[in-house]
């Protein structure tokens, strides 16, 4: 049996370089965390807030000649956890709709199922060990599930919190910064802001 999951919300892990991306049970109230590395945080991040990059980053890339080639992901699914890694495949539609699986890091595989709004599913032995209730206790973004992938270094922890204490004007221009310097989770955290501002 599987399970649907939704794209919750991303957060700074512990250990440098690393995020999680809460993936939410859409019929539940269960919480999936999953560890991912930094440039695949901006991935997601960027797509799920509509910003555009000044060029195509790789997953854009990846997906714009899977688009020129007439196939389609027509959804992810996370079939294994082993050693606190997580395991996941696309299932892909060609232009003959020939259906095909292909192996994928998990990360890579939500970075590429925002951007062709593809669900997300996980199997639900899978959802037993590994998800969390919210009212029971917190994510734990430091805990095994690793990604090895990146060492990019994460934005401090405390960047978030120094935003409520900017003017609009100085957000607007680090989002400018953030977005000339390509970096895209920045960004989507100062425009979460200044679009709080506006409520």
């Amino acid at each position: 049996m599987e399970i649907r999951l939704e794209v919750f919300s991303l957060v700074p892990g512990h250990s440098q370089g690393s995020y999680s991306v809460i993936l939410a049970e859409s019929n539940g109230n269960r919480k999936l965390p999953v560890m991912i590395g930094g440039y695949e945080a901006q991935a997601i991040a960027i797509e799920l807030e509509k910003i555009k990059p000044t060029r195509p980053l790789t997953h854009d890339l990846f997906a714009n000649t899977l688009r020129a080639f007439g196939i389609r992901i027509e959804r992810i699914k996370i079939t294994r956890l082993s050693e606190g890694i997580f395991y996941a495949s696309l299932v892909c539609v060609g232009a003959e709709n020939q259906q095909m699986e292909v192996d994928s890091r998990t990360s890579d595989a939500i970075a590429l199922a925002v951007r062709f709004d593809a669900p997300i599913y996980v199997a639900s032995e899978i959802m037993d060990e590994a998800a969390f209730e919210p009212e029971d206790e917190e994510v734990d973004t430091g805990g095994p599930q690793r990604s090895p992938e990146s060492d990019q270094a994460p934005a401090p922890k405390t960047w978030v919190e120094d935003l409520k204490s900017m003017t609009t004007e100085a957000l607007e221009a680090a989002l400018e910064e953030a977005l000339r310097d390509e970096d895209y989770y920045k960004a989507a955290g100062i425009r979460d802001e200044i679009n709080s501002r506006k409520d």
